[in-house]
């Protein structure tokens, strides 16, 4: 594993080399990380159809406790003690080596790249909901949407963190008012029902947590710009308020919503946000709000361009992409190429049904903020936090333990329940990094181009000294997952499952719901084979270094 300087302080590292350095007020930390973690409640509404009033609330309040603050907690700490863009990737692969690094940051910038253009095509659904739009004009605005961030980003930090505040202010506003007239209006029971009742009564539990867990995802996005924040301290404080704030921005609204607007089993349908002002104030309120609607798809846009450009410079330095992806401009030091490729990229997807790589994603992402918390733990025990002098770090005995348990209890639920079709597809990304990893470190090198020394590798396999043996235990953890899901689906979706995705999908594999169960079961099996076979050759021959 490739060495860093510790000495009682931050870590020393180059993998963020000549990035321009930004102070970050406290506000404008909070705005960023707002803006690129939530951008407004939007996605709510149809949690509380499907799984009632009363739990939406409930989740509201849980999934901020056991998901969100254990990952801005984690994210806060570690952009301290390692202040490295690409964070994801860096911790990664300082806790369990290159292998699991690179498997990080791949699934990470996958993510980054292939859901922005879902935040372009809202934007222009909802212009298009007051103004008549036809294909062409339709694209015209996706395009200037894409290249007016692309723009900002080429600019710099200091532009990004402006538009973000700007655009924060407008989505708070806008919310206040709904929970405003929401409340003044007050005239439901907000937990009458307290849950979708009859044969849907457990899935409403399962829908919920995963919209709830996305809505609650982005957390990360903050340590994509470790590397160029010039004040790393304000990150945990910036944290704990823009938590605090996007739980408030979500609960508050919801809580207006339900008790001011109904019929509950039409949010999501025929109701949203704008309903509340609508009705109650008068059709132009309702449409200044679906302004804030643009403006809140904006918002993570343009926050998702800022991550995932930064998401090569740390790989290009560790010679696992090609190098021009991690060059800076000499004078604004930003990555002009992963900026315009992020660019390129939205105006290709924003043209095709990308709903499937979104379906992909959402177990992608829980796998990587469950292991971060993993790597998180193993960072704490490599470097003291008794060494670590005035850097921020969470001061409890127990913080592993709730900082690991919460994500894991809960992106484990979310992994199986998220969706029969969201289980199987998102192995196909994570099973692409296992494919990926040896085809890049072949093609540039690795670590050990960078420095062989302290990153030998195997010369028969040409991949890191225990890769073999890493592969294994890949196959075998998820394998079980796999297997153990196949089980557990049937339990959970195998009286309604056929009837709705035959109904949903109409055709192909994901209308079938046995297929699917069938595929995932063979698909475990194989990957515990797999698992068994790294396994036993990786220990005989290429077993992982001790430390």
């Amino acid at each position: 594993m490739s060495k860093v300087n510790y000495t009682g302080g931050q870590i020393l590292t180059d993998a963020t080399p000549g990035m321009k350095k930004k102070h970050f007020a406290l506000p404008t930390m909070v705005f960023f990380i707002y803006c690129a973690c939530a951008g407004g409640a939007f996605g709510i509404e149809s949690m509380i159809s499907s799984s009632g009033p009363g739990l939406t609330l409930l989740l509201l309040v849980l999934i901020p406790i056991l998901w969100a603050m254990p990952i801005g907690l984690y994210c806060s700490e570690l952009s301290n003690l390692v202040p490295v863009d690409a964070g994801p990737y860096v911790w990664s692969k300082m806790a369990f080596g290159e292998f699991w690094g690179f498997s990080m940051g791949f699934w990470m910038a996958l993510a980054n790249y292939l859901t922005g253009p879902a935040y372009v095509v809202l934007a222009v659904d909802y212009i298009g909901m007051y103004v008549p739009l036809t294909p062409v004009t339709a694209f015209l605005c996706k395009a200037v949407f894409i290249l007016i961030f692309m723009i900002i980003n080429l600019r710099g930090l200091e532009e990004v963190s402006i538009a973000s505040t700007i655009f924060c202010i407008i989505i708070l506003l806008a919310f206040t008012a709904v929970t405003v007239v929401g409340l003044a209006n007050w005239t439901n029971d907000p937990f009458e029902p307290f849950m979708v009742e009859g044969d849907n009564a457990f899935s409403s539990w399962g829908t919920g947590l995963a919209i709830g867990v996305w809505m609650y995802c982005g957390y990360v996005a903050i340590s994509f710009l470790g590397g160029e924040v010039e004040n790393p301290q304000i990150i945990p404080k910036g944290m704990k308020i823009a938590i605090v704030i996007i739980t408030l921005s979500y609960l508050l609204p919801t809580l207006a919503g339900i008790v001011s607007t109904g019929p509950w089993s039409e949010w999501g349908i025929s109701l949203d946000y704008s309903s509340v002002l609508s009705e109650h104030v008068g059709t132009w309120a309702g449409a200044a709000f679906m302004i804030a609607a643009v403006i809140a798809q904006c918002s993570i846009f343009n926050a998702l361009i800022t991550s995932s450009s930064r998401s090569f410079i740390p790989m290009g330095q560790d010679n696992f992409c090609p190098k021009f992806l991690s060059k800076l401009s000499p004078n604004r030091k930003v990555p002009v190429i992963p900026i315009v490729l992020a660019a390129v990229v939205n105006l290709i997807l924003v043209n095709l049904n990308f709903e499937i790589l979104v379906t992909i994603l959402s177990p992608v992402l829980f796998v990587l903020y469950v292991g971060l918390s993993f790597a998180y733990v193993k960072i704490r025990k490599e470097y003291p936090v008794e060494k670590r002098g005035d850097l921020y770090y969470v001061k409890s005995k127990l913080a592993p333990i709730y900082i690991c348990g919460g994500p894991l209890i809960i992106g484990v639920i979310s992994f199986y329940v998220n969706g029969t079709e969201y289980f199987l597809l998102g192995f196909i990304a994570i099973i692409a990094a296992v494919i990926f990893y040896p085809i890049c470190k072949w093609i540039y090198g690795g670590l050990y181009k960078k420095d062989p020394e302290n990153n030998p590798i195997n010369p028969k396999t040409k991949l890191a000294l225990g890769d073999i043996e890493r592969f294994g235990f890949f196959f075998l953890l998820f394998g079980f997952v796999c297997t153990v899901g196949s089980f557990f689906l049937v339990w959970y979706e195998g009286s309604w499952g056929p009837a709705y995705y035959l109904e949903t999908y109409g055709s192909g594999i994901m209308s079938n719901f046995w297929l699917m169960i069938e595929i995932a079961r063979w698909a475990g099996i194989i990957m515990l084979a797999l698992g068994v076979i790294f396994l036993i050759i990786g220990k005989k021959f290429d077993p992982i270094p001790k430390d």
